[in-house]
């Protein structure tokens, strides 16, 4: 089996052979079709997270061995069954739920896989979707796209799910109450097309980018603010008209989440959902007198998927752009997204 692998940390990907695997007991073996290229990924190849005050969280110390084949948004065909593997058969397109967990604690038979605390996530602690074959442990990691563009449908499995948790969230508020979401990057245009899709009808786009902003707009927001303005704060009220209850943050950086906290009201909610790296000072007592909430939201679990996918197969869920290339140019796909030029998706065919 040939996979593009992260051999070193910032080196170009090669292309390197892994033993075929046969799927055990209940796993499914699928070969990849199309696999998403997400930021996250970017951070993998990277092989560290900035976690602010000049602290960085390597990937080497937890849990993350090279080679590795990144690319956890994944669409593919069942190709083996394990020999108690039901409730698919050899040829079905499946969407992979990347974010396992160890499978059997509380938490993952609960459903939130992507909470448990020892990781087996599809794409960083095993080969993912950057190599021709994928295994998943069980069938009800795989949701049916149904007629939805399966290239598209690979999104879902991170930024989908990722912006749906983020979204529930924030909620309940009303459907004209105002959302600011900072980022109209891949994560921030799903957002805007999720928000529709559920109903909501104020979306107001944060971006320093003039092109992404006009892709947002395509998309649904009624309002977008360039992010590198020195009253963005102001600018913004005075359009809402007072405090938000809701701000997402999928830049999350500290400008960017220091700005939203100051939009929010009392009751207010700020969901931090990018990994852009920084530092928030608080002012404690500020936390009493307008009290608001602060909370970190990772991706989502299996019934989130099910649920988007749902939406999708609707037709309520308008498909964020996508730009499909050849998985042999993952290396120029990782680079396009590190240099910002990329509005909405690049998904590797293979």
């Amino acid at each position: 089996m040939s996979i593009w692998a992260v051999v070193e940390n910032g080196a170009p990907l090669q292309k390197i052979e892994r033993p075929a695997r046969e799927p055990l007991g209940t796993e499914v073996l699928l070969d990849v079709t199309y696999a998403g290229v997400c930021h996250s990924d970017l951070h993998f190849w990277k092989g560290y997270y900035n976690m602010g005050g000049g602290k960085l969280m390597k990937l080497s110390e937890r849990g993350v061995l090279l080679p590795r084949a990144p690319g956890h948004e994944v669409v593919g065909r069942v190709a083996k069954l394990g020999p108690d593997a039901q409730g698919v058969k050899v040829g079905d397109l499946r969407i992979v739920f990347p974010w396992l967990g160890c499978g059997v604690c509380e938490v993952c038979l609960k459903g939130d896989d992507n909470l448990c605390t020892k990781p087996n996530a599809i794409g960083v602690i095993q080969d993912g979707g950057f190599g021709e074959q994928v295994v998943v442990p069980h069938e009800r990691y795989l949701v049916d796209p149904g007629d939805v563009n399966p290239a598209y449908a690979s999104t879902l499995a991170c930024s989908g799910i990722t912006v749906y948790s983020a979204i529930k969230k924030v909620m309940p508020i009303a459907p004209n109450e105002p959302i600011v979401l900072f980022g109209a990057g891949g994560l921030g245009l799903a957002a805007i097309s999720m928000l529709r899709a559920l109903g909501h009808t104020s979306i107001l786009s944060v971006d320093i980018s003039a092109e992404k902003r006009a892709v947002a707009l395509e998309m649904g927001a009624t309002h977008v603010f360039d992010g590198s303005r020195s009253d963005l704060a102001t600018s913004i009220l005075t359009v809402t008209g007072a405090p938000l209850m809701a701000v997402i943050d999928f830049v999350n950086i500290g400008s960017t989440s220091e700005t939203g906290l100051e939009l929010l009201g009392k009751g207010g909610k700020l969901v931090l959902v990018g990994v852009g790296g920084g530092e928030l000072v608080l002012s404690l007592a500020g936390l009493i007198f307008r009290p608001r909430t602060i909370q970190g939201s990772v991706t989502g679990n299996p019934q989130d998927l099910r649920d988007v996918v749902a939406l999708a197969r609707s037709g309520k869920l308008k498909p964020i752009p996508v730009t499909v290339m050849p998985k042999d140019e993952a290396n120029a796909a990782l680079h396009l997204l590190h240099a910002g030029s990329v509005n909405g998706r690049l998904v590797l065919v293979s």
